[in-house]
């Protein structure tokens, strides 16, 4: 899952990004309004951590211009406004979430999953597929009641995929949500063909059926 931390703070910044990175997701930062515009003009986000009060405006700009293009990323307010109209303005702009500092980053995670799963898989914590259920808190995989060992870049490929059920999903959409900045960097995607055999090997050996589809050209689709 890909998120834009939006703040200001250099040492706030660095620590949600340190913490939430090792929660295994792919983290990208802006210090103020305009290049947070730019990042989310570039790419789609699952979540946005938005700080109000940023060096060139308010984070309630960014809210506005989501709102205008249509744009349904979801958004986690911080701000140390803890005010009554800050926190009405923030929602009533369509932000999912308000969180006033301090936090305790345990806090944000546990926040930014619960909006995900909001998002993604209507509120529930367990994906079932047929013999194949994801855990969406413990980030296990089991087939047949039985845990299937995938490294983390396999478990964040078949969760995507499977948030895009039915879907066909780019081999460049997968690499930038998958490895950030730096999937956008490689020459080829020889890491991603690399990591989806393994998955689909993994998830073969357990008994599971076959349901991530190379689509010719164009990159993988889950089926079910």
């Amino acid at each position: 899952m890909r998120i834009l931390i939006v703040e200001d703070e250099v040492e706030l910044c660095r620590s949600i990004v340190t913490y939430l990175k090792r929660e295994n997701y792919v983290c990208d930062t802006a210090d103020k309004v305009s290049t947070g515009l730019d990042m989310i003009d570039a790419f789609d986000y699952d979540c946005i951590i938005l700080d109000i009060s940023l060096p060139d405006g308010t984070g309630f700009r960014i809210l506005k211009e989501l709102k205008i293009n249509h744009r349904t990323d979801g958004v986690i307010v911080i701000s140390a406004k803890d005010s009554l109209d800050d926190r009405v303005t923030g929602l009533n702009l369509g932000a999912d979430d308000y969180l006033p500092k301090p936090f305790h980053l345990s806090e944000l995670n546990a926040r930014i999953s619960a909006l995900i799963r909001r998002r993604w898989f209507q509120g529930n914590k367990f994906i079932t597929v047929n013999e194949l259920t994801i855990d969406l808190i413990g980030k296990m995989v089991i087939v047949e009641d039985k845990t299937v060992e995938l490294t983390r870049k396999e478990f964040d490929l078949l969760l995507y995929l499977v948030s895009n059920k039915n879907r066909v999903v780019s081999k460049n959409a997968l690499a930038e949500n998958i490895w950030g900045e730096g999937g956008e960097l490689f020459d080829n995607f020889d890491f991603l063909y690399s990591h989806m055999k393994n998955l689909k090997k993994k998830l073969a050996q357990a008994g599971c059926r076959d349901y991530i589809k190379s689509v010719y050209g164009l990159g993988y689709k889950f089926v079910d």
